[in-house]
């Protein structure tokens, strides 16, 4: 446990209404009501971030890093190392490498999304304080209503993300299920998925979105009859446990964390990375079997219930600011918490 008080948490990230995995999660964090409850000042540049030094010298910096951001947050670690600033590193997204070995030898708490990530980071700095925080979805309502044919994709459009798959896949199911149409809700190589649907035939059944905000999404995740993400590289995707909290039958590759949440047969279905052909089958009987369908969707939002509600989620992040020694607004110093404990 730590024994010096420290008075502010800094928090490097996105900026509000920014894009990405790392603003998603921050604004789940917002609506949850953790920035209200603890003194946490947001600092996603570096001028900002300098002047909040100057103004809490002793604070503790909690640095949300992705795969595409990694570079660009390593000068926010190395001025808080340099500070003697408690460092608080959350992993988000999978795709890390051995260079992150440094940055989370010096962290005080690593925290990821899943045991898969976990093991990672233990085999790689053996030493490392790890703890696991899931990403957090507030369940949407229930739709009664029959879904139509129409199997989301949400996420970043490339091929690791298994897109390219995926048209394969509905390419194949289009016999059987002739109105099936995928959406697919991002930003990335939209025109080389477009060319790779048109040369399957089946272009006229693809539609991009581009990023989607939360009201987009929302109507995204209510209404599409499958959520489908067969990715080669995964933690735990939020849009997975948001998928799952709004009743949506999950169908996604067993990587990193994803089985973890998802019990194939029972809250979803499981495919291994790469496999086609299984995809193209579970994804036909998907949509050809609804009482199958809403069944997997009921466990599904019940599981997210239990497991990635806020209030079953954010204790394990404010026990890891109780280590480092911040204390949230009315909370005496001699309550502060060890998450390891």
């Amino acid at each position: 446990m730590s024994s010096r008080l420290h008075s502010h948490i800094v928090m490097v990230g996105a900026a509000p209404g920014a894009r990405g995995s790392v603003a998603a999660a921050l604004a789940s964090y917002r609506a949850a009501g953790l920035f209200a409850r603890w003194p946490i000042e947001e600092a996603p540049r570096l001028g900002a971030f300098a002047a909040a030094l100057a103004r809490h010298p002793r604070m503790a910096v909690h640095l949300h890093v992705s795969r595409e951001s990694f570079w660009r947050q390593a000068p926010f670690a190395a001025a808080a190392l340099a500070m003697r600033c408690p460092l608080i590193v959350q992993l988000h997204g999978g795709g890390f490498g051995a260079e992150a070995r440094v940055l989370l030898a010096h962290a005080a708490w690593v925290i990821v999304a899943c045991e898969a990530q976990r093991l990672w980071v233990k085999n790689l700095v053996r030493g490392a304080e790890v703890v696991c925080v899931p990403p957090i979805a507030v369940p949407a309502p229930a739709s009664a209503a029959t879904r139509p044919n129409v199997v989301l994709f949400l996420g970043r459009l490339e091929a690791a993300k298994g897109i390219y798959d995926l048209l394969d896949a509905l390419a194949g199911v289009r016999g059987a299920v002739p109105d099936v149409r995928l959406v697919c809700a991002g930003e990335g190589e939209r025109a080389g998925i477009a060319h790779h649907a048109e040369r399957l035939g089946i272009r006229d059944a693809v539609t991009f979105t581009g990023w989607v905000g939360p009201s987009g999404k929302r109507a995204l995740l209510e209404t599409a009859a499958a959520f489908v993400l067969p990715s080669y590289d995964e933690a735990l995707p939020l849009s997975l446990v948001e998928a799952m909290s709004a009743g949506m039958p999950p169908l996604v590759s067993a990587v990193g964390g994803m089985p973890e949440a998802v019990q194939d047969g029972v809250s979803g279905l499981l495919v291994a990375p790469g496999d086609k052909a299984s995809l193209e089958r579970r994804l036909k009987r998907l949509l050809l079997d609804r009482a199958l369908a809403a069944r997997l969707g009921a466990a599904a939002r019940e599981s997210a219930r239990r497991r990635f509600a806020p209030e079953r989620v954010l204790p394990r992040l404010e026990e890891i600011y109780g280590a480092v020694g911040v204390a949230a607004a009315g909370t005496p110093a001699s309550n502060l918490a060890n998450p390891a404990a």
